[in-house]
């Protein structure tokens, strides 16, 4: 064996204990500049060209999906952009107007202006400020932590959820039929039951924009189908004049940049806001930790929460100031940034400097674009949001998850998508307490095989030592599990062969204890001395061992009783039944 060497002294154990340096630590964007190249630029300034280029119909789209005017989707992608490239701690994610943060912005401001007034485009602009006063907040209390809690069967039943709501709010657009009606299911019901009513030709752009799309997406993922479909949509309806058959345009865009200047809304409709606001604080914020770790691991990369608590707090004020939008991640472009290769925020950079010209030059030919083409934009964006794998692979892991995914889906569909956001977080947190509830625990036997100490139930074939029962429970001791944990520890000693002398808790996986857990584990040690059975406790935590000396556990259960590995603990049980035999 090789001399041990003592290369910890002095030194902490965790590189990322140490702080860097306050530039690159509140700025990443000066860490990723480290080492830049001419190559990496000119990588990164065609995925930021193309990303624009998806970026501009999309944005336009949700912009009137949220009821304000398409120039309000489009100053989103400017200002936002620009905050998220120099705070953001992922490289390659976009921001910008999304879909369900759209969708948010409507069903919260619909109660306090017409959609499309000057005082409605205020309070969305005001609630992106407040929405980044919440994300500030949260990084101030460092609340990173709490992405952690939003389970993947809520994420996947809710993305698909608002993909459906998304998907039925576009049918009027795309049938040229409108509805008062309130709720995705009564308004597309309306819509259907009126379609007689319908614009014909209305109904055929939309038809063939969709099929534009699908067609585009299948020969090639990174042909620009939506920017291509755009440009048509102008053309056609500019060269046909649509607008006087009956179809919907999206008027005059007004050109240049937007002024930067706070909103005036009334105290009354700030308070009314505060509830969206957490709100789109929720949905952005783990839709966004969701993207980007997702795409951090494909480059082995971590992604800082609480960092990008930060980013998002001013990419929101940043929308607020510049008469945008709140804004989220984009799945779909980040792929496409990744696709092209991009290795920095650059490309975000580029990608606003290409908005930013086409603002200053080009929003002439906008005005002629028709509802119906912006709508098949947000139908085929959102069908791909409903990830058939990602239901397949809850499906493989657990039928629960399942349900909670179905769950979510119907409370976004049938009651809304602020209500379900609090249905949503309830189920996690609900999900979380059901698995520390019943934790995963074994009786262990010795495996030949395996060499160790395993699951007599995954190794039947395993040994035990007569007498000595080996039990696991995988996770702390805390008072949603202490009942469990001592109905399934007597369930082992009364399902092992008679007499049972000793009892050995592999403790390795138990961190800590409560209240709750400190009485089930006294109640435990009572009950094994009346049967004349003694307790062991092998491989404890240093914390967990600190914890049963300060409620004088250790010395009830006796210090003789502590071993560090359960073979020592089993050898232990074996020599006390050998010397009190004889």
């Amino acid at each position: 064996m090789e001399p041990f060497t003592k290369a910890y002294q002095g030194r902490r154990a965790f590189a990322s204990a140490s702080r860097p340096p306050m530039t690159t630590r509140y700025v990443p964007f000066a860490r990723s500049m480290s080492g830049y190249s001419g190559g990496r630029l000119r990588t990164d300034v065609v995925a930021g060209v193309t990303v624009a280029a998806l970026a501009l119909p999309s944005s336009m789209a949700y912009a009137e999906l949220a009821g304000v005017p398409v120039s309000a989707g489009l100053y989103s992608l400017l200002l936002p952009v620009l905050a998220y490239a120099f705070f953001g701690s992922a490289p390659r994610v976009v921001v910008g107007p999304e879909g369900t943060v759209a969708l948010l912005v409507a069903t919260a401001l619909a109660p306090l202006a017409a959609a499309g007034s000057p005082e409605y485009t205020a309070l969305a602009a005001m609630l992106a400020l407040l929405v980044g006063g919440v994300f500030l907040v949260a990084r101030l209390a460092r609340l990173g932590w709490i992405a952690d809690y939003f389970s993947q069967a809520v994420l996947v039943g809710y993305i698909t959820g608002v993909a459906i709501v998304l998907i039925l709010g576009q049918l009027g657009k795309l049938l040229g039929v409108s509805s008062d009606a309130d709720g995705a299911i009564r308004e597309a019901a309306d819509v259907l039951a009126h379609v007689g009513d319908a614009n014909w030709t209305t109904v055929l752009v939309g038809a063939l924009s969709v099929a534009l799309l699908v067609v585009a997406g299948r020969v090639n993922k990174r042909f620009p189908g939506a920017l291509v479909l755009v440009v048509l949509g102008i053309a056609v309806s500019w060269a046909l004049d649509l607008a006087s058959r009956g179809v919907s345009v999206t008027g005059e865009v007004p050109s240049g940049l937007p002024s930067l200047e706070v909103p005036d809304v009334s105290a009354s409709d700030l308070a009314a806001l505060a509830a969206a606001a957490v709100a789109v604080f929720l949905v952005a914020f783990s839709d966004s930790i969701l993207t980007s770790r997702s795409f951090a691991a494909r480059h082995h990369e971590t992604v800082d929460a609480n960092q990008e608590l930060l980013a998002f707090g001013t990419v929101q004020l940043a929308a607020g100031v510049s008469q945008g939008i709140p804004v989220g991640t984009s799945g779909s472009r980040t792929a496409v940034n990744d696709d092209m290769g991009a290795t920095s925020q650059v490309s975000g950079i580029a990608s606003a400097a290409t908005i930013a010209v086409i603002l200053l030059f080009l929003t002439g030919p906008i005005q002629y674009l028709p509802s119906a083409v912006l709508g098949a934009v947000i139908v085929y964006a959102s069908a791909k949001l409903i990830d058939v794998a990602q239901w397949k692979e809850l499906a493989r892991s657990s039928r629960v998850e399942v349900v909670i995914a179905a769950i979510t889906v119907a409370c976004v569909v049938m009651v809304g998508v602020l209500q379900a956001i609090i249905v949503a977080v309830v189920l996690s947190v609900a999900d979380i307490i059901r698995r520390a509830a019943r934790p995963a625990d074994a009786v262990l036997g010795w495996s030949e095989q395996e060499d160790r100490y395993a699951d007599v139930g995954d190794h039947p074939d395993a040994g035990i030592t007569p007498g000595v029962v080996v039990y696991r429970i995988q996770d702390r001791l805390f008072f949603a599990n202490a009942h469990f944990f001592k109905r399934r520890l007597w369930a082992a000693v009364d399902g092992a062969p008679k007499p049972v002398r000793h009892v050995i808790l592999d403790a390795s996986f138990i961190s800590d204890i409560d209240a709750s857990a400190e009485v089930a584990l006294r109640e435990i040690i009572d009950g094994l001395r009346e049967r004349n059975i003694e307790l062991h406790l092998a491989r404890v935590t240093v914390e967990l061992r600190d914890r049963l000396a300060a409620v004088d556990l250790e010395t009830v259960i006796g210090l003789d009783h502590f071993h560090g590995t359960v073979t020592a603990a089993v050898d232990a049980c074996t020599v006390r039944e050998r010397d009190t035999s004889s």
